[in-house]
């Protein structure tokens, strides 16, 4: 099956339909073949003569290996396609130059101590997501293109930060500051951003497409994300799977299994997912390179030509270059980052982007540690909440046993911890404000300038992050394990100067919204710092963006917040005793070519967990599952005697 609805559709959606230049934004999670469709896509509106720019803002970039040429942070023809022009925007280089642009026109109005504030508070990570901004701002305003195709798509995150403060003017003339820098700052760019967002919310001159693969997971990101955007008045119009299974490859009962599970996804995508038009394109035997395949895609996509699965055009690994699986095991160095120490709680983290299976291998963990006879919790902050599924029975947003020994689970509500937050945030500055006596204070537009920026998402991040930091004060537990650690973006918004000086100024997101919780905070993240205390643990699957993006994110945890990763999960391994030919053969030897990459990357124990042909459900199934998985299945064979607390 090549393609679902007309393939008409999809082709007008990304087509320019007048002489102004138009725009294209592709958005998906990492590992969904985002930056393949945005190459093919843009390949494929070059190839039939219009001018196009193609921009990515993704942490991970590939331009450079799908088309194999070096791309880099200026835009650069791309050899051999007439009418095709790239660029990949450094993320660290974006965030340092709006940093520096919003900093140097003040040096000669504030003194050093002004300016240090300011500069703390350009160390949000908020501004690393505007200054993103700022180049799609940039980029927005290029008349020499017919088309500009953007890799990775501002979030409704991101839009929500440009639209604080509500009413800039307002803000501009008390000379207040927001989470995203001093209003000041942004008033020569308030015109170009409320032009950029006018033009994300025009679906005359914008094209906003989805890219997924076909597991329900990656749908119900995709629901959430086309969700938050239709509140913003962004409207997705074209939805891609990608990477479904060939119907010529399944020959045996696992993989047409698979297959068929995958097929009802794509059926559920169509039936549920409001877009103007879908199309889908299968996975290949290798990654997807070189001008033949990205115009195969483009062909599938907007022709309506049939996909081209060719097992030779794999990239063949050499036989010196493979990985044994079983030499990258090391069970008793998982298991010893799994247990707790010397009778002290240990706290367990499980990280990764969205499909990777963390929620699966946080809830297989939990599961084997009790068995093993440690009283453990299991908490969710994913915002999917799959836990209730995997378990197959209620959890709620406070802890609540499950049908396992030992174990219990719970699920942060976030719009329960957002109100919770929101209300505990507002009863602190009333307090803060309610007895003072300097007359130059207005007390009501200091409320009403701190229940604005509650509207922030950062707002939410921070009430996720107070309901996590309540769990490290949960009695009778050995082990905590969190599905979705906070990142290090979340973890930074923690170190913002928490100075308070009324209006919305400096950390009120932060320590200074409750000041009596700071050593609390401090507590919490020399908790997580410690390795005997907490293991983090990043969950990806063996290719190219999820190691990436996995492998950035575990940096900026180190260099940002001082957290080591304590071990790397490796999920979704072919399995050896099923799809015995080419097609298969070619997909184990890149996921053997990765594993070594991210054994050198991380320089850490290695948890591998097989494919399975359905995700496991309910504790049998997550115990059976457990004993496949490097690590879990030797806690048994350690625990002698179960610390008591």
């Amino acid at each position: 099956m090549a393609t679902t609805q007309t393939t008409t559709d999809a082709r007008e959606i990304v087509e320019p339909s007048s002489e102004d230049t138009e725009f294209v934004f592709f958005s998906g999670k990492g590992g969904v073949g985002k930056s393949t469709v945005s190459c093919a896509t843009a390949t494929w509106l070059a190839d039939n003569d219009y001018n196009t720019l193609l921009v990515t803002t993704d942490p991970a970039p590939n331009l450079s290996d799908i088309f194999g040429e070096e791309i880099g942070h200026e835009v650069t023809a791309i050899d051999d396609i007439d009418n095709l022009s790239a660029i990949e925007i450094d993320p660290d280089e974006a965030a340092e130059e709006y940093r520096q642009e919003t900093i140097e026109p003040m040096r000669e109005l504030l003194d050093d101590e002004q300016i240090q504030a300011v500069e703390e508070q350009l160390n949000s990570p908020c501004v690393e997501e505007i200054a993103a901004f700022d180049n799609f701002v940039d980029f927005m305003d290029s008349p020499e293109y017919d088309v500009v195709v953007f890799d990775t798509a501002p979030t409704g995150h991101t839009i929500r930060l440009m639209e604080l403060p509500s009413d800039w003017n307002a803000e501009l003339e008390k000379g207040g500051s927001t989470c995203i820098g001093p209003a000041a700052s942004m008033e020569e760019r308030k015109k170009d951003y409320e032009r950029a967002i006018d033009t994300l919310q025009d679906s005359e001159k914008t094209s906003f497409a989805f890219v997924g693969k076909p597991e329900d997971s990656s749908v119900d990101e995709i629901q959430r994300s086309a969700s938050d955007l239709g509140e913003l008045g962004v409207k997705s119009q074209l939805l891609i799977i990608n990477g479904y299974l060939p119907e010529s490859v399944c020959e045996d009962p696992f993989f047409e299994g698979k297959r068929e599970d995958e097929q009802a996804v794509i059926e559920r995508a169509k039936s549920e997912l409001d877009a103007d038009a879908m199309a889908t394109y299968p996975l290949q035997p290798g990654e997807i390179a070189g001008l033949d395949l990205l115009a195969d895609v483009g062909g599938v996509l907007y022709d309506g030509d049939d996909a081209t699965v060719d097992v030779g055009s794999a990239t063949n690994v050499e036989e010196e270059e493979s990985v044994d699986f079983d030499s990258l095991a090391d069970p008793d160095a998982i298991a010893e980052k799994l247990q707790s120490v010397d009778g002290e709680t240990r706290y367990l983290f499980f990280t990764g982007k969205g499909g990777v299976g963390k929620s699966t291998i946080a809830a297989t963990s939990a599961t084997k540690l009790a068995e093993a006879g440690y009283e453990t919790l299991v908490v969710t902050t994913d915002p999917a909440a799959h836990l209730e599924d995997i378990f197959g029975e209620p959890v709620g947003h406070e802890p609540t046993s499950v049908s396992q020994v030992n174990l219990d689970a719970a699920r942060i509500d976030q719009e329960k911890a957002l109100e919770e937050y929101r209300q505990q945030v507002l009863d602190h500055v009333t307090e803060m404000y309610e007895n003072k006596e300097d007359s130059e204070i207005d007390v009501d537009a200091a409320i009403a300038s701190v229940e604005e920026e509650l509207e922030s998402p950062c707002a939410e991040e921070m009430a996720a992050l107070e309901k996590f930091v309540a769990y490290f004060e949960e009695d009778g537990y050995d082990i905590v394990v969190f599905d979705t650690a906070p990142t290090g973006h979340t973890l930074r918004l923690l170190e913002l100067p928490s100075d308070w000086k009324g209006f919305m100024d400096l950390g009120s997101l932060t320590k200074g919204a409750a000041p009596a919780k700071g050593d609390q905070y401090d507590n919490v993240i020399e908790i997580m710092q410690n390795p005997d205390k907490s293991s983090f643990a990043f969950v990806m699957y063996p290719e190219y963006t999820p190691m990436m993006e996995a492998h950035r994110a575990a940096e900026d945890l180190k260099d940002q917040v001082g957290i080591e990763t304590a071990f790397v999960v490796a999920n979704y391994l072919l399995p050896e005793e099923y799809g015995d030919n080419a097609f298969f053969a070619n997909r184990r030897a890149q996921q053997q070519q990765y594993l070594g990459e991210i054994k050198d990357r991380f320089e850490t124990p290695m948890m591998l967990a097989p494919l399975r042909q359905d995700e496991p459900i309910g504790l049998n199934e997550l115990s059976a599952f457990g004993d496949e998985v490097t690590g879990l299945g030797a806690l048994d064979e350690q625990v002698t005697e179960v610390p008591q607390q």
